[in-house]
């Protein structure tokens, strides 16, 4: 390494050979009492402190500068004060973070190879030692060096400050009209009318309210003939999602996307009214780009329209993405608004066949969307339940009811939901190549039908891809139609008391192995590696399992290792690590598929290790080693212990 230079002239470089040995003891204790360092042996250490070049620099002093060319080498402050700029357009403002004793920079910009800051300068004097990277390379590789790795990607992307229009609060427009359930709806309507306001809301008992809209005003009395001196109670809508003074704006977004909401009633701490927003409100909101994508795609009035639309998506992600907003939620802005894209293709569908009935079926998003995990390469997996009315003879009076009663009368519908996939196909969503589509037989059913296939798979489960079956179906989500037909969501939260198919599930759900050595192999002789066959899935799958075994029904991967956390089958540390793992696995995978977009290609699951940093190839290997010891304790349980002494007894 080329000793570091001082642009002012004020480095006043290497120490006295007096006080070398110091020098070296000193950042022995530094190293052994902070991260990522502390946690190794006292031998590595040792290499680390004998290899270092200590450096004493003067007030103002650049120690670093790795936006001009990488840096070959992490720094560690030894004493005094180091400030440090990351950002290359405001090296001319004030320092965006101050480093004490302890504390470590340089490290992206060795391990990414690349000329990506920070800028680093000497407060008053200080003094740091540069350890050279073919030294120190192989700690942040650690599991305590991944996680540190982690820790510090996660700080440097929150802002430092919160953005204007972040929270709920800052999007309410204004004062909401509120108008008692006693008043008529000739005097609600005349009121919306002369405010201007969306809406009026309905104060109800119990801190809930009800909302009048004009569409509403317009349905109940225009179309169904109700009498303006009707009160309002009778036109008011009170499924109303509720968000509290505080939340953020992203997470307000989230809700009303995926209750498919125009409104969100806004309250404070003790459950008040405090305001109404809707989807338009989020324009001047750093999450604008996905309330506004959601909201063409809901008024998409043809086909052509809807796929067009749709296609905008990917680059708003990457949008959300660079604006600061957490990975995790960015996939679940996307897993929202294919619900969204999801039910409009439906509908339009649907206008073309007006001999079917949009309320005779329930439609179940499957898979990674079914949890609202999807990313951009993500299969549109669906079932659908059928209302068993639709079929009778008085609701279904066709030719070929009488020929092949209700399996004619679905193969009918599932000529439109092909027709539904082709639509979503042209739009960029692909449906399951492997069969798991509504247009398939095996997963378009009435709701008897459904509850006869799940107990029989559930009774034998290793007839007819019971155990297959079972674990697609209890990943299942209703985004259409009503939610409480699907039957067979009913039956699978009975599973715990078939021991045979646990077993046979969870020897399912556990033959997809998080392959540790594969990584290894993988990014040390190969150029490939399939973050969701040997990372993502088997997460999955654990998680699936372990919810399954404490009788919970939540659906997102994390959720579910929540309920699960401190079970016999998921200790709460084991549960913490899984998370944080799942956490980096899903960071990656979107973040490089929205790569794989901007070039022009196709995202899929396949990371190419020249595209992959070691800081990357390094959090990915932990995740794998975390899950695997995971899988490995679960097949011990489940081999040696009986099913009641790791499945808990109630629900969570």
């Amino acid at each position: 390494m080329t000793g570091p230079v001082s642009a002012s002239g004020t480095g006043l470089g290497p120490a006295p050979a007096d006080g070398a040995r110091d020098d070296v003891a000193g950042l022995r204790r530094v190293l052994r009492d902070h991260r990522p360092f502390d946690a190794l042996s006292t031998a590595v250490r040792e290499d680390l402190a004998a290899a270092a070049r200590i450096e004493r620099f003067g007030p103002g002093a650049v120690i670093l500068d790795a936006f001009t060319a990488p840096s070959v080498d992490v720094f560690v402050v030894m004493s005094g004060q180091v400030e440090l700029w990351s950002d290359p357009t405001r090296l001319d403002q004030a320092a965006d973070e101050q480093l004490g004793p302890g504390r470590v920079f340089g490290f992206s910009a060795m391990l990414m190879g690349r000329s990506v800051g920070p800028l680093a300068k000497a407060v008053k004097r200080a003094t740091v030692a540069a350890i050279p990277a073919e030294v120190v390379e192989p700690v942040f590789a650690s599991r305590s060096g991944a996680r540190f790795l982690a820790e510090q990607t996660a700080i440097a992307r929150r802002p430092v400050t919160p953005s204007l229009y972040s929270l709920v609060d800052d999007l309410i427009p204004t004062t909401p009209l509120v108008v008692p359930a006693t008043d008529s709806v000739a005097d609600v309507a005349r009121l919306i009318s002369s405010s201007g306001a969306p809406c009026a809301v309905v104060p109800l008992d119990g801190g809930r309210f009800g909302l009048v809209t004009d569409a509403q005003l317009r349905q109940r009395v225009l179309v169904d003939g109700l009498p303006g001196s009707a009160p309002a109670a009778e036109v008011m809508d009170t499924s109303v999602p509720t968000v509290a003074l505080g939340a953020s704006a992203a997470e307000a977004l989230m809700l009303l996307l995926d209750r498919n909401a125009e409104f969100l009633v806004v309250t404070d701490a003790r459950g008040h009214l405090r305001g109404v927003i809707t989807a338009r409100d989020f324009a001047v909101s750093p999450t604008a780009a996905g309330a506004s994508i959601d909201e063409q795609v809901r008024r998409a009035t043809t086909v052509d329209e809807l796929q067009q639309r749709a296609r905008r998506v990917p680059p708003m992600l990457s949008d959300l993405l660079a604006g600061g907003l957490a990975s995790g939620k960015v996939i679940a802005v996307h897993s929202a608004i294919l619900d969204t894209i999801v039910r409009r293709a439906i509908v339009l569908v649907f206008d073309g066949h007006p001999d079917l009935s949009l309320d005779a079926f329930t439609w179940l998003s499957l898979g990674s969307n079914g949890r609202r995990e999807a990313v951009p390469s993500s299969d549109i997996d669906s079932a659908a339940a059928f209302d068993d009315a639709a079929f009778d003879d008085a609701a279904f009076d066709h030719a070929d009811f009488e020929a092949g009663g209700a399996e004619a009368g679905i193969a009918r519908y599932r000529a439109a939901f092909a027709q539904v996939n082709d639509v979503l196909a042209n739009a960029g969503l692909l449906s399951d190549g492997h069969g798991a589509s509504a247009e398939q037989p095996a997963f378009a059913r009435t709701n008897t039908a459904w509850r006869a296939a799940a107990q029989e798979w559930m009774a034998a489960p290793a007839e007819n891809q019971g155990a297959i079956m079972t674990s697609l179906l209890v990943d299942g989500r209703p985004i259409h139609g009503d939610p409480g037909l699907p039957a067979v969501l009913e039956v699978f939260a009975d599973l715990r008391r078939h021991p045979g198919t646990m077993r046979l599930l969870t020897q399912q759900l556990l033959s997809t192995r998080a392959k540790m050595r594969s990584v290894r192999e993988l990014f040390s002789r190969r150029d490939t590696f399939n973050i969701k066959s040997h990372a993502v899935l088997p997460i999955v799958n654990l998680a699936r399992l372990a919810a399954l075994t404490v009788g919970s029904t939540v659906l997102p991967t994390v959720d579910r290792l929540r309920a699960a956390a401190g079970s016999e089958m998921l200790p709460e540390e084991q549960a913490a690590n899984l998370i944080e793992a799942f956490e980096v696995l899903q960071r990656l995978r979107l973040r490089y598929q929205l790569l794989q977009l901007q070039a022009g290609e196709r995202p899929t699951d396949t990371l190419v290790r020249d595209r992959l940093s070691p800081i990357d190839r390094s959090m990915v290997g932990q995740a794998v080693r975390e899950i695997a010891a995971a899988q490995r304790r679960m097949d011990n349980l489940a081999a040696y212990l009986p099913m009641g002494a790791w499945a808990a007894r109630e629900p969570r």
